[in-house]
């Protein structure tokens, strides 16, 4: 099978290529960079030098499936980065994909796009998108899946589906698990509420194993929690992972209403004096770390065929490996 992949020199992105190429896939991923061209390469894939601002059917190709990874997942950024990628870069790639004849587009998606602020306690796919959520990430990614499955036209050959992954995390991780230990290392590091809430995860070999069987699984249309077994408090997972890169984290805490307070200044400086970098502290960092976030996984189970391969000692086990092993 031919399949373009985006996002592919990101965590989620190498490891699905990793994947795909390992099962005899033919794979093409978008590329933005030479050093992007050199990740999806190292990989076995085909880099195809496009972004989601400017991508077309010529990028696409041949591909019988597309695998849309690719977002704006930053906290922080440019006021109109998550509309212009998130929402605007999706359009672009279903119609790119469409236009090159894709028959199956997997998009992945987050649990983030029912998120207006609110506690998630068990909940499954029937709670509704937060459309109009004030987190701008929350927001964009619930209008990129609402296109997604609105694109859905299995008559017209053209089939879409939503996997969510939560907490993605393992080997390979370039994007919560670095800032945990820069924070760290740097004395930066608290907790909000002691880390108390519960949270689901996704486990990245797990995720890649329901990408996998998405390929040819699932129900055109619909969206499927992909989850690891159990939930676990926040400080456990985060603390478990620090560990396995050798730190172990300070206790310090600040309760929630003072950190919101606090970011909410900050955000508003950063704006207002045009500062570079990211906030110390975002309004969204500090409602996801006080926020449970526990989920229902039983419908990939069911239409899937999906079930967590990895469980967490063996996946903590895995990214302490990866974290002793020589660099380079």
């Amino acid at each position: 099978m031919q399949i373009f992949v985006t996002g592919g020199s990101g965590f989620v992105g190498q490891a699905t290529i990793r994947r795909l190429v390992a099962s005899g896939h033919r794979v093409r991923a978008m590329s933005r960079s030479a050093a992007s061209d050199a990740k999806v390469r190292a990989l076995g894939a085909e880099p195809v030098r496009s972004t989601l601002e400017d991508v077309s059917a010529v990028h696409v190709g041949g591909a019988e499936v597309v695998i849309h990874a690719a977002a704006f997942v930053e906290q922080w950024g440019p006021v109109d980065a998550w509309d212009r990628i998130n929402v605007g870069g999706t359009s672009r790639m279903l119609q790119a994909a469409r236009e090159a004849g894709v028959k199956r587009f997997i998009h992945i998606g987050t649990e983030a796009a029912l998120v207006r602020g609110q506690a998630l306690h068990r909940v499954d796919e029937s709670y509704p998108l937060a459309l109009d959520s004030p987190y701008p990430y929350c927001r964009t990614k619930a209008l990129a899946e609402q296109a997604v499955r609105a694109a859905n036209d299995p008559p017209g050959g053209f089939a879409t589906l939503v996997l969510r992954p939560r907490f993605i995390w393992g080997p390979g991780d370039e994007t919560l698990l670095p800032v945990i230990l820069e924070m760290a290392k740097a004395g930066k590091w608290t907790w909000i509420d002691h880390g108390r809430a519960l949270t689901s995860s996704t486990y990245i070999e797990n995720l890649v194993d329901a990408i996998d069987l998405a390929l040819t699984r699932g129900q055109p249309g619909e969206a499927y929690f992909i989850l690891d077994d159990g939930d676990r408090p926040l400080h456990e997972m985060i603390g478990a992972m620090a560990q396995a890169a050798g730190l172990t984290l300070p206790e310090k805490s600040v309760p929630y209403w003072l950190a919101a307070g606090a970011a909410w200044v900050l955000e508003r400086i950063w704006r207002s004096f045009g500062l570079r970098g990211t906030p110390p502290l975002t309004r969204h960092a500090a409602m996801a770390m006080t926020r449970e976030c526990t989920l229902v996984g039983d419908k990939a189970r069911r239409e899937l065929g999906y079930s967590p391969r990895v469980g967490f000692e063996e996946g903590m086990r895995a990214l302490r490996a990866s974290m002793a092993a020589p660099r380079g």
